[in-house]
């Protein structure tokens, strides 16, 4: 949620950083909305003041008619505005909850993910000898991947993992997880049903709500999480933080649904974009004065990540018609697909800076008082995405597939698969 205080105290300037995100409200109407709050609030905050006054007048009153008078009147007036008042406060929250978070000035203006802009490219595209085999063709010589028994199983954009494939999922895990340890975060396993304000707190809700599956409407009322950024944030959810304590980083594991419901036709062949997949998302509490940094520390992290595991990849700073809600800054990293003959995202992060700590109403002890402290996230790894470049970049003459250097110790010292 946005800082009203901002859009009211700084309006030109706010409203640049919000409509860089291609924001189709209203934010003049907003602002007219929380004027008009304010005016209700203060004359209901007068009468109450005045009944008060002249309650303490009755008593001693040699004519108590006016006074009782005056005291009806004005019991009347409360009665018709407490009703107004209680409806502008739920109309103007509802439209500040649509507003998203307004960009950094670092972020590139423009429309889609064709103005976002490459920051660098690390590494070369591997050169191959003969003609590469896409990771399904590669997935079925080997007996690795199955999706049409899921296709019958659980519908379209599932699949099976299988045999080698399963065990380099659990070895990129072991990989990343003592990566993450070492950079000082801490291993949770959230929970992947979380309530509705656990969306809206992180930002999710109302902007993205077709995307995420719902579970039993009515009776259970849960969501699925598309990331494990939802139940992470909520770790301090309506809690003041030491900052003392802060950075505060966590990395969860979690298994991720996304319905891909804008999605349409595309990447429909293999795991590229599936409806389940496996995660391991960086999140951070941090100071807001530390918050670019942390960003850049998340983001090194990745590049650390993509580099030890031998990728060619692209680092891209997101424009701002391509951010969603909740990002005020986001880095992708892509990877290079052989057989696409293109980059794709493999990882992102982003800074969120106090709009889910204001949601989530996570603060920290501050000189002035408390004060919404900052939010990050970051994909360590995206499992599918993940095998899939390594099963295409890593392919050999032969048909095998080699496996990364960094995960052969979490595989028994082998160094193919398909031998």
């Amino acid at each position: 949620m946005i800082d009203l205080k901002l859009l009211i105290e700084k309006p030109e300037e706010t409203k640049k950083a919000i409509l860089k995100k291609r924001y189709k409200g209203d934010l003049d109407m907003v602002i007219s909305m929380d004027q008009e709050r304010r005016r209700l609030m203060k004359e209901v905050e007068d009468l109450k003041a005045h009944q008060n006054k002249i309650a303490k007048e009755i008593p001693n009153a040699a004519d108590k008619k006016p006074l009782l008078e005056q005291s009806k009147e004005l019991k009347e007036r409360l009665k018709e505005l407490d009703p107004k008042l209680e409806k502008i406060k739920l109309d103007l929250e509802a439209e500040v909850l649509l507003i998203p978070n307004p960009t950094l000035d670092s972020v590139p203006d423009g429309k889609d993910e064709s103005d976002n802009v490459v920051v660098k490219t690390v590494g070369k595209k591997p050169e191959f000898a003969f003609e590469p085999l896409d990771h399904m063709e590669l997935g079925l010589s080997h007996d690795l991947i199955d999706i049409e028994t899921a296709a019958n199983t659980s519908g379209s954009r599932f699949y099976y993992l299988k045999n080698d494939l399963v065990l380099l999922e659990f070895a990129l895990l072991q990989f990343v997880m003592q990566k993450l340890m070492s950079k000082g975060f801490a291993p949770i396993l959230p929970p992947v049903l979380v309530k509705e304000k656990a969306m809206i707190a992180t930002g999710f809700f109302p902007a993205d709500r077709n995307e995420i599956y719902h579970v039993n409407p009515g009776e259970d009322d849960l969501y699925l999480v598309g990331t494990s950024e939802v139940p992470l944030c909520m770790l301090h959810a309506d809690k003041i933080v030491d900052p003392e304590k802060l950075p505060l980083r966590y990395m969860g594991f979690s298994t991720c649904f996304r319905r891909e419901a804008g999605s349409y036709s595309k990447d429909t062949y293999g795991i590229i974009r599936v409806h389940q997949f496996d995660k391991i998302e960086m999140f951070s509490f941090c100071d807001p004065s530390k918050s670019l940094d942390e960003h850049e520390l998340i983001l090194k992290t990745e590049e650390e990540i993509m580099t030890e595991l031998g990728f060619h990849y692209q680092v891209v700073n997101i424009c701002g018609g391509d951010l969603g809600n909740p990002a005020a800054k986001k880095y992708d990293i892509e990877v290079w697909i052989p057989t696409q003959k293109k980059f794709r995202e493999l990882t992102s992060c982003s800074n969120c800076t106090d709009y889910q700590a204001r949601r989530a109403n996570i603060r920290m002890k501050g000189a002035k008082g408390n004060e919404n402290l900052h939010t990050l996230n970051g994909t360590a790894i995206a499992i599918s995405r993940t095998l899939v470049a390594i099963m295409e970049n890593y392919q050999q003459a032969d048909g095998t597939i080699e496996i990364p250097e960094v995960l052969r110790g979490y595989m028994g010292g082998r160094t193919h698969i398909g031998k």
